[in-house]
């Protein structure tokens, strides 16, 4: 018994066969194209949710990056500090002025005799830790400056010398002239 009130409108003889039998065709058209557009629907749903997870994924990836890359920088600064502080020259407060170039600005600091020959033969090197200098040796200079070469003000090789120098090293400077 498909449905109870054609078998009735049929037995009373208000519809015919031919007409129950179209109607049924119809309903039966109906309802696939409903389940069709039921289904492309949820693909169209399925595929917008697969896009944001997509972009999800792809942002929390990008994130991650860039959390990755702020612990490695923070990984080399403490390995900086590290090795300037274990291996930094002692603070003598001398009386004579190096001057040095960082950032196009002329900056200076207060060593001893001794330490400023240091600086000028390239034995010891200035370092910038923080908003503050260091004087360490050559070696940990080279060390710091293969993690990071911005805070490694200059290294001077021994042999290095100018022209300059060269040409003038016949005459002789005196005493007291400080630059």
């Amino acid at each position: 018994m498909a449905n109870a009130f054609q078998d009735q409108f049929l037995k009373a003889g208000l519809v015919d066969s031919n007409k129950v039998k179209k109607a049924n065709r119809e309903k039966h058209k109906q309802t696939k194209q409903q389940q069709h557009t039921n289904t492309t629907a949820t693909d169209a749903a399925k595929l917008q949710a697969q896009q944001a997870s997509a972009q999800k994924a792809e942002r929390d990836r990008e994130l991650n990056r860039q959390k990755v890359e702020l612990e490695n920088k923070k990984a080399l600064a403490a390995q900086i500090k590290q090795l300037v502080e274990t291996h930094c020259a002692p603070k003598d407060d001398g009386d004579t002025p190096y001057n040095f170039q960082d950032a196009n600005k002329i900056q200076r600091i207060y060593v001893t005799a001794a330490t400023k020959e240091q600086i000028v033969r390239g034995e010891l090197v200035i370092v910038r830790v923080g908003a503050g200098y260091e004087l360490v040796p050559k070696q940990v200079a080279e060390k710091i400056a293969q993690r990071d070469a911005s805070c490694v003000l200059t290294i001077k090789d021994a042999g290095q010398t100018t022209a300059n120098e060269d040409e003038y090293a016949k005459y002789k400077v005196p005493d007291d002239l400080i630059w």
